[in-house]
């Protein structure tokens, strides 16, 4: 089913969360929309971000939207005031009982971590303050995350006789390993980002909070005006659906090039870099990508669907 992409985001309301486009510094390529660089931000600050059940809705639907939308290159995921997200919002009601059997029960924080998993647009995770339980969580597929030395980070869930949740289980221990994964989630414990235990969890830690948004737009627009969005689409699925053998990947591998070869991209980025000048790439998503993909199984998780 296709998703329907607004003229502009203003006219998208929403409550908990905010997005905003950030202009590319000059020269713009001709070829990228003003809405290119675009940031989505928790927008609760006087509850410090904390996650709801309608902040668990309005992050799905605009990271669908912004998926399906072409004019958008990159996105920018952080939050309002001095915290990114300080966990599940406890008067929320999303902790409370379930009235729908178990088996329909759908995670609210996966819902979105699947959302961004899906985003077919690079995300990068600006973590400028406290993340705690699904407020770290929700950023682990992201294709980048960057933080600050003194933020501070927990996984708190066995502390609230509860289980790792977001789909965690799956993407921590294939950022930090598995060893380090199952000591963060068996203590529960919290850390600031610079901590070693969760080292390879950012792939930038900076001084100080004020750093981290600034740095998060300086890598979007490099790769907004210098990367071909099917090939970083392409990455991102390669990474997460890697084959089971060398010799699978080899042959995944062969065809996704060969696809390549022939594409628009290619020949521009090869004579891009002839003439030493930014590429123009054209290809999307929508309709460029190889006709091998996916070569995945895709899952389907609707509670009207999915067979458990």
């Amino acid at each position: 089913m296709s998703t329907a992409v607004p003229k502009n985001y203003s006219f998208l309301h929403f409550n908990t969360i905010a997005i905003s486009h950030v202009p590319l510094p000059p020269p713009v390529p001709h070829h990228l929309h003003p809405q290119a660089l675009t940031v989505v931000t928790l927008n609760r600050p006087k509850h410090l971000n904390a996650f709801t059940k309608e902040m668990a809705l309005e992050l799905e639907r605009a990271f669908t939207v912004l998926s399906a939308d072409e004019r958008v290159r990159v996105i920018v995921l952080t939050g309002a005031g001095r915290a990114f997200c300080a966990g599940a919002d406890l008067n929320s009601g999303l902790l409370g009982t379930n009235e729908q059997p178990f088996e329909q029960h759908r995670d609210e924080g996966g819902m979105v971590t699947l959302a961004i998993y899906r985003c077919t647009k690079p995300v990068i995770a600006a973590i400028n303050g406290p993340a705690v339980g699904v407020g770290i969580t929700i950023t682990l597929p992201c294709t980048i995350r960057i933080t600050h030395a003194r933020a501070k980070v927990a996984f708190p869930f066995v502390g609230r006789g509860l289980v790792p949740e977001a789909v965690s289980s799956w993407f921590l221990p294939k950022l930090i390993g598995h060893s380090r994964a199952m000591h963060i989630l068996t203590t529960g414990e919290t850390l600031p980002g610079s901590d070693k235990l969760i080292e390879g969890l950012f792939s930038e830690v900076l001084a100080g909070p004020e750093d981290v948004v600034p740095r998060a737009l300086e890598i979007a627009t490099k790769i907004a005006t210098q990367a071909s969005a099917v090939s970083a689409y392409l990455v991102k699925a390669m990474l997460f659906h890697t084959p089971a053998t060398p010799e699978e990947t080899h042959l995944l591998d062969s065809r996704l090039l060969a696809e390549l070869f022939v594409g628009p991209d290619k020949k521009e980025g090869i004579q891009a870099f002839l003439e030493k000048r930014p590429p123009a790439f054209v290809a999307e998503v929508k309709s460029d990508l190889p006709r091998i993909v996916p070569w995945w199984k895709e899952v389907e998780t609707k509670m009207n669907k999915a067979k458990l």
